[in-house]
């Protein structure tokens, strides 16, 4: 499984959805009333050591290239991961991960922002409708813990993918990813001081699975995007949100909710529209420079 042709990196796309909704299930294993800032200190932790194996790969003549940058990613890790946890402990998982699903539509807005990018009227209705998909997903009556925190995950992995941009050229995934939690571990060591929570080893292996699993994400992204471009194969990214309903229903007894599925199509319908739009438009543009 190369990644080198579309189907392909569709289908690692798809294990690799798989994946990040298993780490989520781990998570919500981990229970509702988890020692947050002490399980983002062993994921964090965990993460570092499953990356070690990687070192080959660190640029060693440069290991600390970019570091400002990195720590900055880390500390928006640690926020986010406790923001996940806090989400995953409140809301059912296909719920918390329609809501993760905005995170695009946040990453276009906040582009028009910082960098300057165009917003097109597709876009702008797009961000609309993931909104109204949100209310129809959530229903709040009143605001929740869950519900601000999901939507606040969404955001800082929003802000978390616009600084890859501004990351060292040439510099490789799992250098990144290792520089990026080893600083983000002063920061994580620092709430877990402060929460001052009793040591729970149990929780270890859910931090560690969760972990194996982030990682075997990236790794999925990495080779589906290298060789094919991201708006043929962006949509099989959707597929995290049927693995989330199959899981809750599976592992934790959630009710397939009518109005999480509706939302969904809210979220995820422009989204395809506009990677589909983009595939074609790139296919056309192919064919052109093929007659000239």
């Amino acid at each position: 499984m190369s990644g080198k042709t579309a189907s392909s990196a569709i289908l690692l796309l798809i294990l690799g959805n798989f994946a990040a909704t298993l780490c989520d299930a781990f998570i919500k294993m981990a229970g509702a009333d988890v020692p947050v800032f002490q399980f983002t200190l062993m994921r964090c932790l965990c993460m570092v050591l499953c990356l070690l194996p990687f070192l080959g790969q660190v640029n060693l003549s440069n290991p600390l290239e970019g570091v400002k940058l990195h720590f900055i990613r880390g500390s928006i890790w640690v926020l986010t991961t406790v923001f996940l946890v806090l989400a995953l402990a409140e809301l059912p998982l296909a719920t918390a991960n329609s809501i993760f699903y905005t995170a695009p539509l946040l990453i276009t807005l906040l582009a028009a922002v910082f960098y300057k990018e165009k917003l097109t009227g597709m876009v702008i209705l797009a961000a609309i409708l993931g909104f109204i998909g949100i209310l129809v997903i959530l229903r709040p009556t009143v605001i929740s813990t869950g519900m601000t925190s999901a939507l606040l995950f969404a955001l800082g992995l929003a802000v978390s993918s616009l600084l890859i941009r501004k990351l060292p050229k040439g510099q490789s995934l799992f250098h990144g990813m290792l520089l990026t939690h080893l600083c983000a571990l002063p920061f994580a060591g620092g709430l877990a001081l402060f929460e001052g929570a009793e040591w729970d080893w149990s929780l270890a292996g859910f931090a560690l699975i969760s972990s194996i699993c982030s990682i075997l994400y990236g790794m999925s992204c990495l080779l589906a995007y290298r060789f094919v471009a991201s708006s043929e194969i962006a949509s099989a990214e959707y597929s995290g949100l049927i693995f989330a309903m199959i899981l809750g229903w599976l592992l934790f007894g959630e009710n397939i909710d009518l109005f999480v599925g509706i939302g969904a199509v809210f979220i995820i319908a422009p989204l395809a529209y506009i990677s589909h739009r983009d595939s074609r438009k790139r296919r056309l543009l192919l064919a052109q420079e093929t007659f000239v």
